[in-house]
């Protein structure tokens, strides 16, 4: 079997897993797992690195692009042959790293990360602007990662399905990039380094498409100042 045909399995297969493997990652991102932390811990460490929200975001920034880069590095240093095997590990990794950093930005900005109607909003911010518009284009989701956190109520049914689309898109993006990279990927060391690259730099526009969607709190619930009285 090669990369296309894996690929194309586990496009078809995303839709069906999508959203229970989906709640997985995004459990892990947040929470953590054994002695890799979540994105709460990370946030606050950040923001007693830096000092206040804005520079503590863009430490958070630079090193989850850093580490995506790594880690489609790492997973594609064996080249065409060793894709149909590594490529699940890419997708997992990638997915991970992109919605612990858009999880440490939305808490950072004031948004409750276990609230349900927000981790929505953070599972829809990781296929970057691009995606999003496209999906609401052809009205397969209704509205954007902001509107879906800030809503009256938690959707279920939006949230299975928005869970579905992510990880169809996610794996049906990284099939795509196969094309982009196959000749490069015949040099194993090259493909590595091509990888790297292009989730190093999807992760950084992720990170930009979530500090958009992400307004802090402050911005969004704070009104007018109440006119003063006139009681004598």
């Amino acid at each position: 079997m090669d990369a296309n045909e894996a690929g194309n399995i586990l496009a078809m297969r995303g839709p069906e897993v999508g959203g229970s493997m989906l709640r997985q990652l995004l459990e892990i991102a947040i929470n953590g797992v054994g002695k890799v932390p979540g994105a709460k811990t990370i946030a606050a460490n950040a923001l007693v690195r830096a000092g206040s929200v804005e520079p503590a975001i863009d430490s958070l920034v630079s090193t989850h692009v850093r580490l995506a880069t790594a880690q489609g590095v790492l997973t594609n240093l064996g080249g065409v042959w060793t894709a149909p095997l590594l490529l699940p590990a890419n997708i997992a990794g990638l997915a991970i790293v992109q919605i612990r950093l858009v999880a440490s930005i939305a808490h950072l900005r004031g948004y409750d990360v276990d609230d349900p109607r927000v981790r929505t909003a953070m599972a829809l911010c990781i296929l970057g602007e691009t995606g999003v518009l496209g999906l609401i284009d052809r009205n397969e989701i209704p509205t954007t990662p902001l509107a879906i956190a800030t809503a009256p109520v938690f959707d279920s049914g939006l949230d299975r399905l928005i869970a579905e689309k992510v990880f169809g898109e996610i794996s049906s993006r990284l099939m795509g990039r196969q094309a982009v990279v196959l000749l490069a990927r015949r040099v194993p060391v090259l493909g590595g380094g091509v990888s790297g690259a292009m989730d190093g730099w999807f992760t950084s526009s992720v990170a930009s498409y979530a500090r958009a969607q992400f307004p802090t709190r402050r911005r969004l619930t704070q009104g007018p100042r109440p006119a003063a009285s006139d009681a004598s």
